[in-house]
């Protein structure tokens, strides 16, 4: 009897196993999981050109002496002053310069007299030519001395006039209105012409512009003119006019620079660095919506769709933004479908389920 009632369990627990049938087996279409997939097309991005550079001055100016071996009595001017054309910056010591100034006035009056004595003399024989009272040559001679005394005459006076002149340059003035970017100069310098650094830099009238650099194709976009948003290295925004668009590209790097000018700001300072939106450019460029775009520590990539449905990720380079797409300046050719907005729960060779319904653009991007 405990040996029936032994077995009966047994009896039992295959009666319930022969009872399971076995779950079925899914397909890997049946798993895949349906997704949205765009066509990447070329996309007109307007007011997307986006580009960024140096605040540079619009025009420097370079201070230097113009005489050499006086010593610098005061600087006048410091850094971030702002100056008017004219204005003296640097005083010179003149008492060197007086002292010569003396003796050259002494020498040029007694130069002016001896002159005027030669010619006196040469005029008393003028009429005498043959006449017998004179020689020949005694007539000669004082013809030439009196020529002689009036070309030293008149080189006394250059000289006067030249330490003269020196006076005046011994305040070193302004070339321009502007703003003071540079001082290299302290009271005790001697100056000299000719030196390598300057004794100030000065941004005329104050004005600064943005030098943006572009590629080739960017800067067909850009005319002279266009207003552009500028985003200065404290975080403000300026508004700014394009002035000039380069003529040339660069050998080497291939760029080009767009010069914009900037309003008067003190915030803006030169050797800055600064980011430009220009509103006013449009162009036709290979564009994925930015949901489609994915980053990772090894960059930004795309989930592109095969023939089969299987995706495979794809690296990318991207550029300007607009309207909710970036531009893709390197990855798949146009007309290649890829995953606008789940790439990140997807690996190299999942099979998906394409939704090709229009684009689903995030709600920034509306009314841009």
């Amino acid at each position: 009897m405990k040996r029936l009632l032994s077995i009966l369990p047994l009896v039992a627990a295959f009666a319930l196993a022969g009872c399971h049938k076995p779950a079925p087996k899914t397909s890997e279409a049946q798993n895949a999981r349906t997704v949205r997939v765009v066509t990447l097309e070329n996309q007109s991005l307007s007011g997307a050109l986006a580009a960024s550079g140096d605040l540079v001055s619009r025009e420097e100016a370079s201070v230097f002496p113009e005489v050499s071996g006086y010593r610098v009595s005061k600087v006048l001017v410091d850094l971030g002053d702002t100056v008017k054309k004219g204005q003296t910056l640097v005083t010179l010591d003149p008492a060197l310069v007086e002292a010569q100034l003396a003796q050259a006035e002494a020498v040029a009056s007694q130069a002016q007299v001896q002159a005027q004595q030669a010619v006196d003399q040469a005029n008393r024989v003028k009429d005498l030519d043959n006449a017998g009272v004179l020689s020949q040559e005694q007539i000669d001679q004082r013809r030439f001395q009196a020529r002689a005394a009036q070309a030293t005459a008149g080189a006394q006076a250059a000289a006067l006039k030249d330490l003269r002149t020196r006076i005046t340059k011994l305040s070193v003035t302004a070339p321009v209105s502007g703003l003071i970017l540079e001082r290299t100069v302290r009271p005790g310098d001697i100056s000299a012409t000719g030196a390598a650094t300057p004794w100030f830099r000065i941004a005329r009238d104050s004005e600064v512009e943005l030098a943006a650099q572009l590629s080739q194709d960017d800067l067909a976009k850009i005319k002279p003119g266009q207003h552009a948003l500028v985003t200065l290295p404290n975080g403000a925004s300026v508004q700014g006019v394009v002035r000039l668009v380069s003529p040339q590209i660069d050998n080497q790097s291939k760029l080009g620079v767009v010069r914009i000018h900037l309003p008067l700001n003190p915030d803006i300072r030169v050797g800055g660095f600064g980011r430009a939106v220009f509103t006013e450019a449009s162009g036709s460029v290979a564009a994925a919506p930015e949901t489609a775009v994915r980053f990772d520590a090894d960059g930004a990539s795309v989930m592109v769709v095969g023939p089969d449905n299987h995706v495979k990720h794809v690296p990318v380079v991207t550029g300007q933004r607009g309207g909710g797409y970036v531009q893709l300046t390197k990855g798949p050719p146009i007309g290649s479908r890829i995953v606008q907005n789940a790439a990140a729960f997807l690996i190299d060779g999942d099979l998906i389920r394409p939704d090709t319904g229009a684009p689903v653009l995030p709600a920034k991007a509306v009314g841009r």
